[in-house]
């Protein structure tokens, strides 16, 4: 495929990232349907490749960059995203398009209206290029359903782009999309950016409104359900988050504080706190390397990098897991409610349903026959009481307490580390590498804005270096590790809460860094012209 380059640009159109194409379509170097066409191009090329996308608006998307550039030769005043392409998660409301969440039984069903941030979005002048694909039920971090088939990894088309915004983040590191919205309960954002090799963002929880798309977990409200940008480059992040922002907040709640704009945070003099091992799964060579190599970055800008150990990780993850299964999968159940199954999910539900009495006994017999991470879930994530439940969301307000109780004694400003334990995984191993999201979850239970910025691929003495084990959750891990040389690699910066400004300047001044090395995971370098040809959705 002839890749396009105008504007007087020696990058492909493919490579621009969301802030460079507002920039050049309002200084009228370029239009919006050369844009828009170039991305539909690039779209075409590598769809039948990836599958990320569930609902491809190519015609329409064409008919709107028409329309701005008509409106722009008229001097109309534009928006903030005049002209520009995006895509959406398949989860949020889009009128005239579905939300079914991978589930059968949601095909008909078509959202009569865009939500709050789709809408704010086209209000703004953004275009929308198409609808992505999400896993079954959104509770993995794999991107396979039985609507829609599954998505591919653009690095490697064996392995999994992540989940839950696995489309989003498949498509935009292949060039197919400058940015696009995804949302994060688990690492939905950061995880999927992380086997691309883009950058995404989590925003402090409650930063965004929820309302306007399929929720899963439908009245849990311990831990919060957050929007957030994948992109390119971090400026685009900033961007997309100034323009979701505008969006009014959920009913009954207060209005957060200002987004701040990272380019007037002055690096030079953060306090981070980094690890490469959270005490719960280890991290892969590559993943420790880049947490090392990018605390030596920071240092050389002047932040003050220090180690910093979580307070018992054990404990946060059984909260969060705790948290996350307390209803015992009854909500997954009723949405899924005559529809057909990925068999994976049908696994889940089978194990939903174990009674309570029963399950101690088996997780000590798992326990025993060596599968000690399937004994620990058996028990974390099970059906509880009222009372039950309440003593979680003590026990996790306790823990955030000692958390910033150990940061403020730092007196650190930020954090450093993985974004999860490996690099992309091969497809159908996602449910039972859970545990190795340990280092996302985090986030999710402290409610702090976090993001993951690319920064080096695996490098091919880093494919092995863990031990063989009985446990099948920690072979699968030592697998994974295998043949993933040349996958992305990213790490994670999170702040104090509503310091999105901290996390993006501190991913800024590693993205700087890393872009001219070689090892960086461009989609200038990414030559799909490689790629096998694969049509088995």
């Amino acid at each position: 495929m002839k890749e396009l380059s105008v504007g007087g640009s020696a990058s492909p159109v493919h490579a621009w990232g969301l802030a460079e194409i507002v920039r050049r379509i309002r200084a009228g170097e370029v239009s919006s349907r050369e844009v828009t066409a170039a991305f539909v191009a690039r779209c075409e090329a590598v769809e039948p490749r990836i599958h990320a996308l569930t609902t491809p608006l190519y015609e329409q998307s064409l008919a709107e960059a028409d329309q701005a550039d008509r409106r722009q030769a008229q001097g109309e005043t534009l928006g903030r995203l005049h002209g520009a392409p995006f895509t959406l998660k398949e989860c949020f409301a889009a009128a005239g398009l579905p939300a079914t969440i991978g589930l059968t039984n949601r095909t008909s069903a078509i959202d009569a209206e865009d939500g709050p941030l789709v809408r704010i979005v086209r209000e703004q002048g953004g275009i929308l290029l198409g609808k992505t694909n999400v896993p079954q039920l959104m509770i993995w971090h794999e991107c396979d359903n039985p609507v829609y088939g599954r998505t591919n990894n653009p690095w490697n088309l064996d392995r999994t782009p992540g989940g839950s915004s696995g489309g989003e983040a498949a498509l935009i590191g292949a060039g197919g999309s400058p940015w696009g919205l995804g949302g994060d309960l688990g690492g939905s954002i950061r995880i999927p950016a992380h086997f691309c090799g883009i950058q995404g963002i989590k925003p402090t929880n409650l930063r965004l409104p929820r309302r306007g798309g399929v929720e899963t977990l439908r009245g849990m409200r311990a831990m919060e359900y957050q929007p957030g940008p994948l992109a390119r480059r971090v400026e685009d992040l900033q961007l997309a988050l100034e323009v979701l922002c505008s969006v009014p907040p959920e009913p009954r709640e207060q209005a957060p504080p200002a987004l701040g704009d990272f380019r007037a945070v002055q690096v030079a003099g953060l306090r981070v706190g980094y690890w490469v091992d959270d005490g719960v799964f280890p991290a892969s060579p590559a993943i420790r390397r880049a947490v090392e190599q990018s605390a030596d970055v920071l240092r050389q800008a002047g932040v003050e990098v220090e180690p910093f150990q979580p307070p018992q990780p054990d404990e946060a993850l059984a909260v969060y897991l705790g948290i996350m299964g307390a209803d015992g999968g009854a909500g997954f159940r009723r949405l899924a409610h005559g529809s057909r199954l990925d068999p994976r999910i049908k696994r889940l539900m089978r194990i939903t349903q174990i009674p309570r009495w029963l399950r101690p006994s088996l997780a000590w017999v798992l326990q025993l026959a060596g599968q000690d991470w399937q004994g620990r879930l058996l028990t974390s994530v099970q059906p509880r009481t009222t009372d039950e439940y309440w003593r979680l969301c003590y026990r996790m307000t306790a823990y955030v307490r000692q958390f910033f109780a150990a940061l403020d004694a730092g007196r650190f400003d930020a954090m450093l580390f993985p974004p999860h334990a490996l690099p992309a995984f091969p497809h159908g191993d996602g449910i039972d590498l859970l545990p190795a999201a340990s280092y996302s979850f985090l986030a999710n239970l402290l409610g702090v804005p976090a993001g993951t910025v690319a920064v080096t691929r695996v490098a091919d003495d880093e494919q092995t270096g863990r031990p063989a084990s009985r446990d099948r959750v920690l072979d699968l891990a030592r697998k994974c590790d295998q043949g993933s040389a040349g996958l992305p690699v990213s790490v994670q910066i999170g702040a104090r809460h509503w310091r999105e400004d901290v996390v993006l300047a501190l991913m800024h001044a590693l993205e700087q860094q890393g872009e001219s090395r070689a090892d960086y995971p461009s989609v200038e370098r990414l030559a799909i012209s490689e790629w096998r040809r694969d049509d088995d959705r």
